[in-house]
């Protein structure tokens, strides 16, 4: 069979090879360079089977995509299938030799796991020869990023590298960000490892991974959210968060992902199975059934696929309920409110003391509130103060005209000077990361710690300037108090767990990004009974009390108040 070969752009310029310096660079690295996770054999087999790999069919006349093939877990256990089915079809050898292509950057763990094949093929009782001839045509060391390969794989399998762009040569990350449109923001490398691997698909094939599921959901997935609802259908996902799906305990949050090349459907959803061959193998077996038969612990949602913006893949009855809410109501900040983030210095340690040992003039300091300051569910500041570079402008202030200003930042002018942002702007050396604005310290607000289990929503009556470890959220229209019992009553954690990725241990990211998809009625809107109610509910600090009163804000019925269940209080 001859193969069309995708050419990729030219990679570097005759003589100047940055890009493949960093290539080779990669290729000897260390394991935590290079994102090197292993997967466990039952789940291997898992994914195998749900992408329809399986030895029943003429698997020789098909082909299969391994991108990142590392120490062989998925590709071992796909050559046995492979091999099964070949025997069983009584095939020539030479059928083999367009069914498998795998590729691997790292060199020794290329060397390494070419020969575990062998030993492998010579069980199955092929020559030397024939092992080298179908080795040599199965096998890639290089990037899959950038080598180029035919189109048209049935199946693309495996647990794509997960490595963070700072980790990654800066010629190399830039030829990724030229060649892929999803190397956007903060994306991870399995990122593009996905889009190169859909676009190499056969129609009607399957892409099975076991990844991080962050970009589902986060900003930087959003181009491969779009690529995959304009022309892929999310088939399956298998949430493997806190599950012993690896042979090592690794900080992602995996699932198992298996998207096809057909027109857009509904997707199959599971929930942290139990890592057990027995258990896995029920399970796929479930989630390949007639809808009619789908067991109890799997969900069918439609929809869930809807374009760049994030993916809700939770309950179908919470995701009714959020729908409803984003139909009849406007957002947060369509209300008259705004939401936004503390400051960032970039270096606390100078800029953030005890405010009235803050040897600098008075208008330079702003007395701070920081996360520690709001555990106890009110404001009880301990005192800290940050210093204020900017004039109400914008601008910075001349230093010359703060000498207490100037005598301690130059104190510690080289620490501070090792900032990015100082690097950036050798002028404006001193500035904070974030430009601070000294109205928002007069001006009352609700704070929001940014990583918190439960919504943790504290009024700050107007005196202090908020640290970049909170949110904030001031009104021009909604009475503050009457809104932190909105906020309070479990409609905040609806709305930020259907739009956010859970941290390890269960907590939930209440970002900007998240707390502006907040639905809400304008306060105009509000009977007067009702801020009466919500304003006393708030004072009470009585969730239940809350949750009656938004109940009513929203005319939820009995179904709605039921599906929110833990949300809900």
């Amino acid at each position: 069979m001859t193969e069309a070969i995708l050419p990729m752009r030219q990679v570097s310029l005759p003589g100047l090879c940055p890009v493949d310096a960093a290539v080779a660079q990669m290729a000897d690295s260390g394991i935590e360079e290079r994102g090197a996770i292993f997967t466990r054999r039952e789940v291997v087999d898992f994914i195998l089977d749900l992408t329809g790999y399986t030895d029943d069919k003429p698997l020789h006349t098909q082909r299969l995509l391994e991108p990142s093939f590392g120490n062989g877990d998925f590709l071992l256990a796909a050559v046995e299938r492979l091999l099964r089915a070949w025997r069983t079809a009584n095939a020539p050898l030479r059928s083999l030799i367009d069914s498998i292509r795998a590729i691997e950057l790292h060199r020794e763990t290329f060397t390494a796991t070419r020969a575990r094949l062998v030993a492998l093929l010579r069980e199955e009782g092929l020559s030397d020869d024939d092992n080298d001839w179908l080795l040599d045509a199965w096998l890639v060391q290089g990037d899959f990023l950038l080598h180029p390969l035919p189109d048209g794989f049935h199946y693309v399998v495996g647990n794509p590298p997960y490595v963070r762009q700072e980790r990654i040569p800066d010629a190399l990350i830039a030829e990724y960000r030229r060649q892929f449109t999803t190397v956007f923001d903060r994306a991870d490398i399995y990122i593009p490892f996905i889009e190169r691997s859909l676009s190499l698909l056969a129609e009607g094939g399957a892409l099975g991974f076991i990844c991080a599921d962050r970009w589902m959901k986060n900003r930087y997935g959003g181009p491969l959210r779009k690529m995959v609802a304009e022309g892929y259908r999310l088939k399956f996902y298998v949430d493997m968060v806190d599950t012993p799906a690896f042979h090592s305990e690794v900080i992602a949050y995996p699932a198992v992902t298996v998207i096809t090349k057909e027109r857009p459907g509904p997707t199959r959803l599971a929930h942290r199975p139990a890592i057990t061959p027995q258990a896995l193998t029920t399970l796929s077996c479930a989630m390949l059934n007639d809808i009619n038969t789908l067991s109890a612990d799997i969900k069918e949602i439609k929809g869930v696929a809807t374009g760049a913006d994030p993916w809700i893949l939770e309950s179908f009855d919470q995701l009714a309920v959020v729908r409803r809410l984003e139909r009849e109501f406007p957002t947060l900040e369509e209300t008259g409110c705004k939401v936004g983030i503390g400051v960032a210095t970039g270096a606390d340690k100078f800029f953030i003391a005890p405010f009235e040992t803050l040897d600098v003039e008075p208008d330079r300091k702003l007395p701070l509130v920081m996360t520690r300051d709001i555990l106890a569910g009110t404001v009880q500041w301990r005192g800290y103060g940050v210093i204020n570079p900017f004039n109400d402008d914008g601008s910075l202030v001349p230093l010359d005209a703060y000498p207490k200003l100037r005598t301690h930042l130059e104190t510690h002018g080289e620490e501070i000077r090792k900032r990015h942002i100082s690097q950036k702007n050798p002028n404006g050396w001193y500035r904070t990361i974030d430009r601070i604005y000294p109205a928002l310290a007069t001006r009352p607000k609700l704070l929001v710690p940014d990583i918190k289990g439960e919504a943790h929503i504290v009024y700050e009556d107007g005196h202090l300037y908020p640290h970049h470890n909170l949110y904030f959220i001031t009104s021009d229209e909604w009475e503050l108090k009457a809104l932190q019992a909105v906020l309070l009553s479990g409609i905040a954690k609806l709305f930020v767990s259907m739009y956010s990725t859970k941290m390890r241990g269960g907590y939930l990211r209440f970002q900007a990004q998240h707390l502006r998809r907040i639905r809400v009625p304008h306060w105009r809107d509000v009977p007067k009974d009702l801020r009466a109610e919500l304003v006393d509910s708030s004072a009470s600090g009585d969730i239940a009390s809350c949750n009656q009163a938004v109940f009513r804000l929203y005319r939820m019925n009995k179904a709605e108040r039921t599906a929110l269940g833990d949300n809900g209080g």
